[in-house]
């Protein structure tokens, strides 16, 4: 199996676990000979993932399926985007350390009928209709995973040295369903997993970098850089 073959049963796997079906789903690769997957007129939900390996992600629901997915949300109205995102960041975690842009309710279906992409039926055992169908396509060629490392002359680096980017310290993740979100108050404590004085993690437009502590600098937060991380470790 290749490095890309890898990574796509990872994300698809990593996503069924979480999808609220009624029993386990079977996940098939939908072979490009059998054509476009039939995703027209049904609910789809996107979005892009951008880190060690960067990816476009998509799910495709029959009617029956949004209904399903919207009771897993509990009683409150809740969007499908936001009921499915725990599935779409595991299997975007799968890839590789990343940020999960907005999940959206959009109609890229144009995403399951390229040629790049990996699309997968996931059904019950036993199902004739589809639970979902679900689309990925890796943007880095050659199915690993790209170290970001170009050699570029000083003169053309000098044409984005004043490019923002956007810096961001992560001291730890949860997850968390929709109904645990949904009855949380004020006052309660919401466990990461991390433990107390272990580095936080800095990303620069959601690639890690460098890890570093949390410090207080003039009544502000600030990050102390403890380490910067070389190419093959922000793969990693």
């Amino acid at each position: 199996m290749t490095p890309t073959l890898r990574l796509q049963a990872a994300a698809v796997d990593a996503l069924a676990a979480l999808l609220p079906a009624g029993a386990p789903l079977e996940c098939m690769l939908w072979p490009a000979a059998s054509g476009e997957a039939p995703v027209a007129g049904l609910a789809i939900v996107a979005a892009d993932y951008l880190g060690a390996v960067s990816a476009e992600l998509a799910l495709a629901l029959p009617s029956a399926t949004a209904d399903t997915v919207r009771a897993a949300g509990g009683p409150a109205a809740v969007s499908l985007a936001d009921v499915l995102r725990p599935a779409l960041e595991a299997a975007a975690e799968s890839l590789g350390t990343g940020v999960l842009g907005d999940v959206a309710n959009n109609g890229r279906a144009a995403l399951f009928a390229d040629a790049e992409t990996a699309v997968y039926r996931l059904a019950e055992r036993g199902a004739g209709e589809p639970f979902a169908w679900f689309a990925l396509r890796i943007r880095d060629a050659g199915g690993r995973p790209s170290t970001g490392v170009a050699e570029v002359g000083a003169g053309k680096l000098g044409r984005i040295h004043d490019v923002e980017m956007a810096l961001s310290v992560v001291i730890g993740r949860t997850r968390m369903t929709v109904a645990e979100l949904l009855s949380l108050e004020p006052g309660d404590v919401v466990d990461l997993d991390r433990s107390a004085g272990a580095p936080a993690d800095i990303l620069l437009n959601g690639r890690l970098i460098a890890h570093g502590e949390v410090v207080v600098v003039d009544q502000e937060y600030g990050v102390r850089v403890t380490k910067i991380l070389d190419a093959p470790e922000t793969v990693g």
